[in-house]
């Protein structure tokens, strides 16, 4: 018995199976054909990265350069001599108003216009995917047609009506627009919405809630890696705009960073190009820290919109 049971046991083990167990700590070595495959993607990857962040790092690197050397050694990165005084000089600011206060203006801006944006679209978005209603179809169309107008065609009408509207010089014409949806935060949400089924939606409304309850109660949070795309597509386009601070903006006391920039730069004396560079590396940095702190969401909200 002790021999057959041992018999049964060396039958089914994994050398009488055919299996072989993989050394541990040992990884499959890849092919000569894959390797060289593997080393041109991280070539070229290598390359497309190092040619995105090369005007970055000569930035910084010329924000520590002179002002009067910065074109004559374009070619060379590393400062000689190492100077901050571009920095101090860049926070001072220009026209009697230090740069924090156009920082201060431009998270002003960035804030109520990415609230607006982002609760507006996300009410609209709730009505196009989940509430019927006459011609929805058509006006949904009639929204995404809108996303292929250039923003260059309705500029003048736009400063027509708000001068008529006596929103000129004050932070409305760019904050106000906003408060009505954007297209493109609505069908990035609308898409979000219609990845939820519907069976939520009755349940819900079983249990008593309304369609206002059921936005806010049920959408909201489901919706939540939409909204936080949308928000930061919306920081980002707004932290950098300049069409509207110089159509709309003519008291410096209200300039954001943008215009605060341009300032440094003037046609018929002699520019600060090193305040300008210094300001500008500091004007990065809201930038770069909500990029790397909610690079998942952007991510997240993208690619599960498109699931459906």
């Amino acid at each position: 018995m002790a021999d057959q049971s041992s018999g049964r046991t060396a039958s089914v083990s994994p050398g009488g199976m055919g299996l072989s167990k993989r050394p541990k700590g040992k990884s499959r070595e890849l092919s000569p054909a894959k390797t060289f495959k593997w080393t041109i993607y991280h070539l070229f990857a290598a390359g497309g990265a190092i040619i995105m962040v090369y005007p970055v790092i000569w930035l910084l690197m010329s924000s520590f350069k002179p002002s009067d050397k910065i074109f004559v050694t374009s070619d060379s990165l590393i400062p000689d001599p190492w100077i901050w005084s571009n920095y101090t000089q860049g926070w001072e600011g220009i026209g009697g108003y230090s740069f924090g206060t156009f920082i201060w203006n431009s998270l002003v801006l960035v804030v109520l216009a990415t609230i607006g944006a982002v609760i507006s679209s996300a009410f609209v978005a709730f009505g196009f995917a989940r509430l019927k209603f006459w011609g929805s179809a058509f006006w949904f169309t009639i929204m995404m047609i809108t996303l292929m107008l250039p923003h260059d065609v309705v500029l003048v009408p736009q400063y027509i009506l708000f001068s008529k509207l006596g929103w000129l010089n004050s932070i409305n014409p760019i904050v106000i627009p906003a408060y009505f949806g954007m297209p493109f935060f609505i069908f990035l949400m609308v898409q979000f919405i219609h990845t939820i089924p519907r069976e939520m939606d009755e349940a819900a409304t079983i249990d008593g809630c309304g369609k206002f309850k059921l936005f806010y109660r049920i959408i909201i949070p489901l919706i939540a890696p939409a909204l936080a795309t949308a928000a930061i597509f919306s920081f980002y386009w707004r932290w950098e705009d300049l069409i509207g601070p110089v159509l709309y903006l003519n008291k410096p006391s209200l300039y954001p960073v943008s215009m605060a920039l341009k300032m440094f730069l003037d046609a018929d004396t002699l520019s600060n190009w090193g305040a300008m560079f210094a300001m500008s590396i500091v004007s990065l940095l809201p930038v770069i820290g909500v990029f790397f702190l909610f690079q998942k969401h952007i991510v997240e909200g993208i690619s599960t919109s498109g699931l459906k």
